[in-house]
């Protein structure tokens, strides 16, 4: 609880800083997976190019692609990292980890996250996400992804006491305010709860949902 307290606190000020975890890759081609296995283990992998970054939950590793009969395959000296469309295989430090499925859901935001973004939030009704980056660079997908929006240096109020940030922008056709309030918020259809409700007006429009920090 006081880790979220006080990144949300941060966020207040600035939003919480915006670092790519070891240097990895940010190109728009990178994918990222959250794999699941067998006896609770969990890591995520960030693959670009021939290259895969493992976050394991003891070190962060970089693998090259080699040759593989099937799917694609990644090693060093002490690791093999085998995947197949949502499946995987790792063998590291002696022990295998089997039946490592992909969790969609979690990848999308640890792909945000390793890009850089500062804070995420979803809706519903129509579907929409919207990242912050860069402090006050913000970008929101409406519509069930069907309309884009781009907006830079967006003016940031904050009230520590109401745990409470607001966003302002403008760009050449539309105008955003976007309210953060600390508190919990819960994605029903998700069925998932996040640690910040998200209030949208986009030119005069209302959007509302949920949202956490990346770092």
């Amino acid at each position: 609880m006081f880790r979220l307290v006080t990144c949300f606190m941060v966020l207040l000020l600035a939003a919480c800083n915006s670092v790519s975890a070891a240097g990895t890759p940010t190109a728009a081609n990178a994918r990222t997976y959250v794999y699941n296995c067998d006896k609770e283990y969990s890591f995520t992998v960030r693959v670009d190019a021939n290259i895969a970054w493992l976050f394991l939950p003891d070190q962060t590793l970089q693998l090259t692609q080699g040759r593989s009969a099937s799917g694609a395959r990644y090693a060093d000296n002490s690791t093999i990292f085998w995947t197949k469309g949502e499946q995987a295989l790792l063998n590291h430090g002696g022990d295998e980890h089997r039946n490592c499925l992909n969790d969609k859901r979690a990848a999308v935001w640890q792909h945000a996250k390793l890009n850089g973004v500062d804070f995420r939030a979803v809706g519903n009704e129509p579907g929409w996400q919207m990242e912050i980056s860069n402090k006050n660079h913000i970008m929101l997908l409406s519509d069930y992804g069907q309309s884009k929006y781009i907006f830079k240096n967006a003016s940031i109020q904050s009230s520590a006491t109401e745990r409470k940030t607001v966003y302002a922008a403008t760009n050449n056709t539309d105008s955003l305010r976007v309210t953060l309030v600390g508190e919990r918020c819960q994605d029903t259809m998700a069925d998932e709860q996040y640690e910040t409700s998200v209030v949208i007006e986009l030119n005069g429009r209302e959007l509302r949902g949920c949202g956490k920090p990346l770092h």
